[in-house]
């Protein structure tokens, strides 16, 4: 396989796309003038002189012309098995202007000069999203030192933020790009009651803050056996249940008397955190498995008035109908790992088909590096073999993580307006034997399949 992460885009893939139209004189793919005049006979470099040295304001005018010409770029990709996700499938094109989906449909013209990439048949969908992983802070096989997924020396960190520590560079990227991924929400840990601040990012770039969609786009929690265990150990509250909801409930109460205060409020970084959940401006992401721990979180969030999302919710389907009537999305997995603690006694491939069943919005997620990210959509798949409806398994991978993340009107569904973050499949991805062929994000090819 070649990728390119997390090296810049090198553009597209010879053979694959046509020129529709030549450029005209001075359009990005023309040669510059200037240069036309010095570059000589082939295989000689022109001389330099000093009269032809660019100074700073020539660089930064070409700068920006290569930056509006790149939002100038048009691509159209035709003869395509398009899924949507929201709305039916078709045969056609969609066609990709300034990183944006600006057209879509069986008969959609197509502009000149575009470039062309004739599908062939092939399906074209979103880019799948997993909205809980710990991609860049947790690589695989390390462990120790080089693990930055958890600040376990207070029981409360709600201020830590995943964005951090999150390493561009981690190798899971480029498998997330090979498994169709343009999206993922990275955690903390589940060491802490309060482990810290989320960060939803592409799985394509260099340097984060080029990668972020949203920071903070959640904070992160945890009820059950890891919080306890960690402090226990230490002879430290929580060593409980009992304990671990003290935590949380006393930080909140603490929040609450902090926003009490008259302004100017001393500055403190994990009441200004918490203090974005009371407001509902970022969900409160509730790592539980059992049902026990799924009622805890509902009573915590109906005691502070917070937005609630439930994290992994191995027998959240005990509680399907109080989670549906409530809205309330579960974020079930991973499904493929083993039962190695007595909370994950009810992990089941059929679980994701019961919530479904009794109305509760699901997402699929793989916990990465618990289940390689890679896995994401034979999860799916697996999922539907054992009851889920696939169009509800297609679901739980784009548009549902897109809502849970507060991002449904860029990412999780082809539609007018949306970035173009896109994958090319050699046919449908739920068939374990198909492929992504060509990753897209933000109309920016960023990952080519190759035999060789």
């Amino acid at each position: 396989m070649s990728s390119t992460q997390p090296t810049p885009n090198p553009g597209f893939v010879p053979g694959r796309v046509t020129r529709r139209a030549a450029a005209p004189a001075g359009k990005p793919g023309s040669l510059p003038a200037a240069k036309a005049q010095t570059a000589g006979k082939a295989g000689k470099k022109p001389v330099p002189t000093a009269a032809g040295k660019p100074d700073a304001a020539s660089i930064s005018a070409a700068i920006r012309e290569a930056a509006a010409a790149a939002k100038r770029r048009v691509l159209a990709i035709t003869n395509a098995h398009v899924v949507p996700v929201e709305g039916g499938p078709f045969n056609g094109t969609v066609l990709i202007e300034g990183g944006k989906i600006a057209a879509l449909g069986a008969a959609v013209p197509i502009p000149d000069g575009a470039d062309v990439l004739d599908a062939k048949g092939q399906w074209l969908l979103p880019g799948f999203i997993d909205a809980h992983v710990h991609l860049g802070m947790h690589p695989e096989g390390e462990l120790g030192s080089t693990s930055d997924v958890n600040e376990m020396t207070d029981p409360l960190m709600a201020a830590v933020r995943a964005i951090d520590a999150v390493d561009p560079f981690d190798p899971g990227f480029s498998d997330a790009l090979a498994g169709g991924i343009t999206a993922v929400n990275v955690n903390p840990g589940s060491g802490n009651p309060i482990g810290g601040l989320a960060v939803a990012m592409h799985t394509h770039g260099r340097y984060v803050e080029e990668m972020v969609l949203r920071s903070p786009s959640g904070l992160k929690s945890a009820l059950g056996e890891n919080p306890k265990t960690v402090y226990g150990e230490k002879n430290k509250t929580p060593s409980t249940r009992l304990g671990t909801a003290l935590v949380i409930r006393q930080a909140f109460m603490a929040a609450q008397n902090w926003l009490a205060l008259p302004e100017p409020r001393p500055r403190d970084a994990h009441m200004e955190a918490l203090a974005m959940v009371l407001r509902r401006e970022i969900p409160w992401r509730q790592h539980c498995h059992r049902a026990d721990d799924i009622g805890t979180a509902l009573r915590l969030a109906d005691e502070f008035g917070y937005e609630l999302v439930i994290d992994h919710g191995t027998e959240a389907h005990l509680l399907a109908d109080v989670l549906a009537q409530r809205g309330i999305p579960v974020l079930i997995g991973p499904l493929f790992t083993t039962k190695s603690k007595p909370e994950l006694r009810g992990r089941s491939l059929a679980n994701p088909g019961k919530l479904d069943a009794a109305g509760v919005e699901i997402s699929i997620i793989t916990d990465h590096p618990v289940v390689p990210i890679g896995f994401l959509v034979h999860q799916a798949t697996l999922a539907v073999k054992e009851g889920l409806d696939r169009d509800a398994a297609l679901r739980a991978i784009t548009i549902n993580p897109a809502k849970v993340l507060g991002l449904a009107g860029k990412i999780g569904s082809l539609k007018v307006g949306k970035d173009a973050d896109l994958v090319l499949w050699s046919g449908d991805p739920l068939d374990v034997m198909q492929r992504a062929l060509q990753v897209f994000i933000g109309g920016k090819q960023v990952y080519n399949h190759s035999e060789h």
